[in-house]
């Protein structure tokens, strides 16, 4: 049995996709399921695997489509300027170097070659790329050897790429995508693929899928109908990662799915199962597929990340207050700033510090200059909150939604009563309000008005609430998303889909 999470691509700045994956690849590795990372799209900038490992993938949970069907494995790029130079029939007549690259050229013949360098190495190769006559005719591409080549010809004064030949280990080809324009046909020995949709049939073919597996769809822009096609018997999830539905664009007799999720939606009669992060929106999809579409798919909630263990602290200062997250306007972390500004006129012992890194840092440093509030108001910076947070006495908040909200999570995992607007899904998915914090209403547009409702609830829980029981009760809510518990969601519901036939 192995489980199968599919997504599309991965870069050095990975998304929330990618690190929900990541928790996943570790709750699969403690629990002992065999799981597999697949990616669909062609990644040409950087070697895939120096992606999935800095995220934390092994390489033996990585699959990449393109090099699926080759014998080559996810590997490094080792493969050497020594190796390369190695190659060369003729000597270059002049040789160029940076940090970046090193160029070969050939003036005589009026060609050079240009090595760039996997990122991080002054040795490894990535790519070369072969001009001749002031004109590109081939890239190579390098694990531990050649693994890809790209043939160029001229076309309207630009290069046009018109072939890729994939190679195996020995050197020989595995399959072809000869191009014209974005679309081409991918040609093996046995086969012709039309597009890109019929390889990723294909490939879903060629996995031999049985009805102990289990495939994940993470993402499936452009390639979902081709999975859905082609992956029984296997069981079939699909993860909402994001808001699903346009709330603005909703009535009672229709609704408008997020279009990531819309053809997953429609096609729920092939879905096995879907997966939330939060009660909150499980719940709320199970209304709506029974509302607007009369049907009841197995919905279920898996936290998209969880918490090691609690972390506790005798010496805390219950008058700090703490917030961290990117310094972006959607936070609204000016309004936070103003708003424990107005409190501290009541509690004097406040104090607020403020986490993250972003491009509204210069205007949060200025409403705080204004305020006169820079001796009890900072801005810290980013930095690793892991055994920060419960020097802290409450965790502030501000943002207009969160999907499940991770630092929310660590926060309580810390002990920390939370403040936050009452909005899906994050804050109503760790507070409960007047026991472990406060949901604040966002029912109006009105600045000021929200300001003084957040400064109000501040004032609450040192006046109307003992920070002690709050403390308490959010390490109890904190418990239910401990990693041993995820890891028991996520074997019952392999376990359970596995064996319904």
């Amino acid at each position: 049995m192995t489980v199968y999470n599919i997504n599309l691509g991965i870069g050095w700045a990975s998304s929330g996709v990618e690190y929900a994956q990541l928790y996943r690849a570790k709750m699969f590795r403690n629990i002992g399921i065999d799981a597999k990372f697949v990616f669909m799209d062609l990644i040409l900038n950087e070697n895939i695997q120096h992606f999935t490992e800095n995220i934390g993938l092994e390489n033996n949970e990585v699959i990449w489509l393109y090099s699926f069907f080759t014998d080559m494995e996810i590997k490094p790029s080792t493969y050497t300027l020594q190796q390369l130079e190695a190659t060369f029939p003729l000597t270059p007549t002049r040789i160029e170097k940076t940090e970046k690259f090193v160029r070969y050229l050939y003036e005589n013949e009026d060609k050079m070659m240009t090595a760039y360098f996997a990122q991080g190495s002054t040795t490894n190769v990535h790519r070369v790329e072969y001009v001749s006559r002031g004109k590109l005719i081939r890239k190579d591409f390098f694990t531990d050897k050649k693994f890809m080549t790209e043939y160029y010809t001229p076309r309207n004064n630009a290069a046009y790429l018109y072939q890729r030949r994939y190679f195996n280990n020995d050197g020989t080809v595995a399959y072809e995508h000869i191009l014209d324009g974005d679309e081409g046909i991918f040609k093996f020995k046995d086969k012709i693929c039309y597009n890109k949709q019929e390889l990723v049939s294909y490939f879903i073919q060629k996995l031999n899928l049985t009805s102990e597996d289990v495939v994940i769809l993470d993402r499936g822009t452009g390639i979902a109908q081709s999975i859905f096609m082609n992956v029984k018997p296997a069981k079939l999830g699909v993860v909402v990662h994001a808001e699903h539905y346009n709330e603005n664009s909703t009535d009672d007799n229709n609704i408008l799915w997020n279009n990531y999720y819309e053809y997953q939606f429609s096609n729920s009669d092939k879905v096995d199962f879907y997966i939330t992060s939060t009660d909150v929106q499980t719940e709320l999809l199970e209304e709506q597929f029974s509302k607007y579409y009369g049907v009841h798919p197995k919905v279920v909630t898996i936290p998209v990340g969880s918490i090691d263990e609690l972390k506790y602290n005798d010496s805390r200062n219950d008058f700090s207050l703490v917030t961290a997250s990117r310094l972006a306007a959607e936070k609204n972390i000016g309004w936070l700033i103003e708003a424990v500004h107005l409190a501290k006129a009541e509690l004097p012992e406040l104090t607020f510090d403020i986490f993250g890194a972003g491009g509204e840092e210069s205007k949060l440093k200025e409403i705080i200059k204004k305020l006169g509030a820079e001796e009890y108001i900072k801005l810290q910076g980013h930095k690793d909150l892991t055994d920060v947070y419960k020097q802290y006495g409450l965790y502030v908040s501000a943002s207009g939604s969160e999907g499940f909200g991770l630092t929310l999570l660590e926060a309580i995992g810390s002990g920390l009563p939370i403040i936050g607007f009452d909005v899906n899904y994050g804050n109503p998915t760790f507070v409960t309000d007047k026991i472990n914090g406060y949901l604040v209403p966002k029912d109006t547009d009105d600045t000021n008005l929200l300001i003084s409702s957040l400064s109000k609830a501040i004032i609450k829980v040192y006046k109307e609430n003992s920070i002690e029981n709050m403390h308490d009760n959010s390490y109890r809510r904190a418990a239910d998303f401990l990693t041993s518990k995820v890891e028991e969601k996520w074997s019952e519901l392999i376990k359970e889909v596995t064996s319904n036939d």
